[in-house]
């Protein structure tokens, strides 16, 4: 599961909802918003909130928000009638300090509750148990963090979730987005500090099999991006990449060979294009072929001639070799997800 943030602080313009409706489009199910941040203006959130929550229902999303007691008495709501909030289309509530394990409980049997994955304890949660947490309601949710070298380190977040998912809860993480950051700081807004600053899709892939539901941290990103994740749907991996000698004639959907090589991607799709009757491949740009250049083997590799290839690591020269293009820096990391039978898809940016 994958959704998006939309902060109280910007309003639901038409280009906003728009943006809203196209995420929905390309499978984005969930909202978060946050309700306790201080730079924004508490006396805008009841109305915006409702607004976001008839949105919520009209794309068929679920909302999430972040909430705080402070938080609750802007909205005129406390703890005992925070369920309420389902009535302005808030399928669930982020939960963290000033709440008791007993308030937390009660309020499993409303709606859904997310607790903070990161510093929730083994007391904490049995504590919760024992007032009758409903089990099937409570998700874990990580923080992100907006200043940079505070973000969590991976291998204690492989750890913290493997406990978590030995007590049956749903696991949620950050990525951050791009293009327009969230401020005050504009670092990005992930949960592993090994993602600040890479593309989200490419955190997205990272992470989509340790978690349960990823959300885009800060409030944007680009179309390009929306088309990564409508083509991973389908089974493909998007790498975005810069020409050097670029050809329209190549194909651009790609398989990688069943029997995966050590250091390239093997389109299987580009071997007939050097084959007899088509084009001969002139040797050029026969350089130095950097982790994520794209190649075609020319007329020098005989029957090899034609045969497409992204490189896994850095290669040297090859006179039989021509470097056409190179995938861009923020992709690079997808490549390493692409294995025997993989489909690829490569965007000429």
């Amino acid at each position: 599961m994958r959704g998006i943030s939309i902060y109280l602080s910007e309003e639901l313009s038409p280009e906003l909802i728009d943006w809203m409706e196209r995420m929905r489009e390309v499978g984005f199910t969930s909202i978060f918003t946050s309700l306790h941040i201080p730079e924004d203006d508490p006396t805008t959130y009841t109305e915006r909130l409702q607004q976001l929550g008839a949105l919520a229902r009209r794309l068929d999303m679920e909302l999430v928000a972040d909430i705080a007691p402070s938080s609750l008495q802007a909205l005129g709501k406390n703890w005992d009638d925070a369920h309420t909030l389902l009535d302005w289309g808030i399928t669930g509530l982020r939960v963290d300090y000033g709440v008791t394990p007993k308030q937390v409980a009660a309020l499993s049997k409303q709606m859904m509750v997310a607790l903070n994955a990161s510093t929730l304890t083994e007391k904490e949660f049995e504590e919760m148990l024992r007032h009758g947490l409903q089990r099937e309601r409570v998700e874990a949710w990580h923080n992100f963090y907006p200043r940079p070298e505070t973000g969590l380190e991976r291998t204690w977040f492989d750890e913290k979730n493997f406990w978590l998912r030995s007590k049956g809860i749903k696991i949620q993480a950050f990525i951050p987005g791009e293009e327009r950051i969230r401020g005050p700081l504009h670092e990005t807004l992930p949960t592993l500090e090994a993602h600040r600053h890479k593309s989200p899709f490419s955190c997205y892939v990272d992470l989509q099999t340790t978690v349960d539901r990823i959300l885009i941290g800060d409030p944007y990103v680009s179309d390009t991006t929306m088309r990564q994740f409508q083509a991973y749907d389908e089974g493909i991996i998007v790498l975005r990449a810069t020409a050097r000698d670029r050809d329209d004639s190549l194909p651009t959907r790609h398989t990688n060979r069943m029997d995966p090589a050590r250091d390239v991607l093997r389109s299987v799709e580009s071997r007939a294009y050097g084959r007899p009757g088509n084009q001969r491949i002139q040797p050029r740009y026969t350089e130095e072929r950097l982790i994520g250049s794209i190649t075609i083997d020319n007329e020098r590799y005989g029957r090899y001639a034609g045969e497409l290839q992204v490189t896994k690591q850095n290669l040297s020269a090859d006179e039989r070799v021509n470097v056409i293009g190179r995938v861009i820096e923020e992709d690079r990391s997808l490549i390493q997800q692409i294995g025997p039978g993989g489909r690829f898809q490569i965007d000429w940016v």
